[in-house]
């Protein structure tokens, strides 16, 4: 269990409660597109910044108003801002992100993509979060938002999405 000792580190704590509305399995700090968290000294106000994995993921207005329902608890305005002065990666993802993800159904990225490879490699080796078989082969690039891709396992022949690597 894990106490928080200032209000920023409850502010935190209380972002770790958002759940991605895609994916419900995962919280938005473990997907790592939490970026900043502030206190406005002047206001009170509490800002935070946030990644978007994709710029039209058609998720951001409802992550945004679910850390403003979240964050109201505190009694203090609320500024959630997306940013781009920094990309979001994958490898922003958290270890627990990675397990949750699994758990959900979804190979999270492996961390095999190169800087500056195509945001899909086919020959890459994907593991099945089902029964961890290699022998998986990609059906659609195309999965049901931009930043996922969908893959068929031909061990245990579940179908499942794949986190895209960038």
């Amino acid at each position: 269990m894990v106490i928080a000792t200032t209000l920023l580190e409850d502010i935190k704590l209380a972002l770790a409660d958002v759940n991605d509305p895609e994916i419900p399995a995962i919280s938005i700090v473990d997907l790592g597109i939490v970026h900043e968290v502030g206190i406005d000294r002047g206001s009170g106000a509490i800002r935070v910044e946030l990644l978007p994995t994709f710029v039209g993921c058609p998720a951001l207005d409802a992550i945004r108003e679910a850390v403003e329902r979240r964050l109201a608890a505190f009694g203090r305005p609320v500024d959630v801002r997306f940013v781009f002065s920094v990309p979001w990666t994958t490898d922003r993802i958290t270890l627990a992100g990675h397990d949750a993800l699994r758990r959900s159904g979804f190979a999270p990225p492996t961390g095999t993509a190169a800087v500056g490879s195509p945001l899909v490699v086919l020959e890459s080796p994907v593991p099945c979060p089902f029964c961890g078989s290699t022998r998986t082969r990609l059906e659609n690039v195309f999965g049901p938002a931009q930043c996922r891709s969908i893959r068929y396992c031909l061990s245990c022949r579940q179908p499942f999405e794949q986190f895209k690597e960038i």
